[in-house]
């Protein structure tokens, strides 16, 4: 890791651990003023209308407690997998790649987005396979250097940089490069060609031609500071809510006690 790389890891870990400590600090301020105010019977009222109302309760309402626990359930592995998920996506800046299986990853520009009324041979060959701005695409492993097509889009890297662009034209093995071909890339957008051909050894994948639309924006905020900010607060606050829950309740039994009111079964 570089010295910058260090100073950005030790600066979002110190924010990550005030931001995170601030939090739990400002929920249990809260859950403990809650807990006087139950305790200096101030909702008693309350607590003994939503008593009755749980005693009274019918089939369907009993039915709909449940589906909202199934729901809430679902909504958080829907939040697992996306977690996981943004960080199954490279991004297209970054220099890590793999080329023994498909990957996914986030298109950062807009080189790719349309068909540039100058480029012919978009219209000519009715390619219609365009990327929009946050677009995951899913790429595969390079077939060999021979088997590289007119117009495939293939994923390349020059300075450091992955650059999704179209193939558009092959110069075939000549007395100037003898062992290898030189190919022509140029983004759909753009009027004119990349300025310097492409060696088969800077390209790291091919796209399928599978996309999932506009996602990547979340993809790229998942993986950013501010995305495991998030992480970490989420993760906070489901380890926390079940101990919190748990002493609220607590505190409504023993005021519904005072009524002589003594639920058999977990009914608050």
């Amino acid at each position: 890791m570089t010295n910058y790389e260090i100073y950005t890891f030790v600066l979002c870990l110190i924010v990550y651990i005030m931001l995170t400590t601030a939090s739990v600090i400002c929920i249990t301020l809260i859950t403990q003023l809650y807990l006087r105010i139950i305790r200096a019977g101030l909702n008693d009222t309350r607590i003994l209308k939503e008593y009755k109302e749980r005693v009274e309760r019918t089939d369907f309402s009993e039915f709909l407690e449940v589906l909202s626990r199934i729901l809430s359930f679902l909504i958080f592995l829907a939040f697992v997998a996306a977690f996981v998920s943004a960080f199954l996506v490279q991004s297209p800046s970054g220099n890590v790649y793999l080329t023994s299986k498909s990957n996914f990853r986030v298109v950062q520009t807009n080189s790719m987005e349309y068909k540039n009324p100058k480029n012919e041979y978009l219209f000519e060959n009715d390619l219609n396979d365009q990327i929009q701005t946050f677009d995951v695409i899913k790429t595969a492993a390079l077939p060999d250097e021979m088997e590289l097509e007119l117009y495939d889009i293939v994923v390349y890297e020059v300075d450091g940089m992955l650059i999704v662009h179209r193939i558009v034209e092959i110069e075939e093995p000549n007395e100037q490069h003898p062992d290898c071909r030189h190919f022509r890339l140029q983004g759909d957008s753009i009027e004119s060609p990349d300025r310097f051909p492409v060696l088969y050894e800077q390209m790291r994948a091919v796209y399928t031609g599978e996309k999932i639309p506009f996602v990547g924006s979340f993809v790229m905020f998942m993986q950013s500071p501010a995305g495991w900010l998030c992480i970490i607060l989420v993760l906070v606050a489901i380890i926390a809510a079940p101990i919190l829950e748990k002493k609220i309740k607590d505190a409504k039994y023993e005021r519904l006690a005072i009524y002589r009111i003594y639920p058999d079964d977990d009914i608050l």
